[in-house]
Formats: structure tokens, C-alpha cells, sequence
């Protein structure tokens, strides 16, 4: 009897900690590549950047520079680039080189 009980405690904490969190990253995972539309700018699985400029059932058209358009699936896509991923301004970026040219990185080292 106690051997049950040490059973359906693992095979709940299993569900719990495995399963359940598993199917939720799916149905996210489904509804990202069933949003994406023309115009999103998106991240592959790769790490290319672009742009959607068609869709098919199937496949995505992204832009990824001026003129180049790449034929991704549509499982491909990892992410929806979004406004606040977007860093608009570089201010906090260390690595960040200004109009002149320079680095506005610290010099001092």
C-alpha cells in the first residue's frame, strides 16, 4: 500500500513538473507561428532577423536585408520581434559605436 502512494506521488509530481509545463510551451509555441503576419519582424531559429513580406501555408517570405528575400517554414520562426524588444536607442548598449566612428567605450583599462 505505501509502494501505491509513493507511485501516484511521482507519477503527479512527473505531470506537474513535466508534462503540464511542456504543453503549455506548445500552445504558445502554435500560437506564435498562427499570428505571425506580413510586416512582423521576426527572429529564426537560426538567429536570422527580418521581415514577413508573404505567407503561404507552409512557408514564410522574410526579407532580411534590402532586396533579399529568404523561404523560411513556418516552424522555423523562434520569436516576434516586438516593440519592447526593439532597442530603439543605444544609450545602454557598451559596445555601441558612435556617428564619429569612436568607441564609447571606457578607455581607461
Amino acid at each position: 500500500m505505501v509502494i501505491a502512494v509513493y507511485l501516484l506521488i511521482l507519477v503527479a509530481a512527473f505531470y506537474f513538473f513535466i508534462v503540464r509545463p511542456q504543453r503549455r510551451q506548445q500552445m504558445i509555441r502554435r500560437q506564435l507561428i498562427a499570428t505571425v503576419g506580413v510586416g512582423d519582424e521576426i527572429i529564426t531559429s537560426g538567429g536570422v532577423f527580418g521581415t514577413v513580406v508573404a505567407l503561404d501555408d507552409e512557408t514564410l517570405d522574410v526579407e532580411i536585408a534590402a532586396g533579399v528575400v529568404v523561404k523560411i517554414a513556418r516552424g522555423a520562426v523562434a520569436q516576434r520581434i516586438t516593440g519592447e524588444d526593439r532597442s530603439g536607442d543605444a544609450q545602454g548598449d557598451p559596445h555601441r559605436v558612435d556617428d564619429a566612428g569612436g568607441d564609447e567605450r571606457d578607455e581607461r583599462s
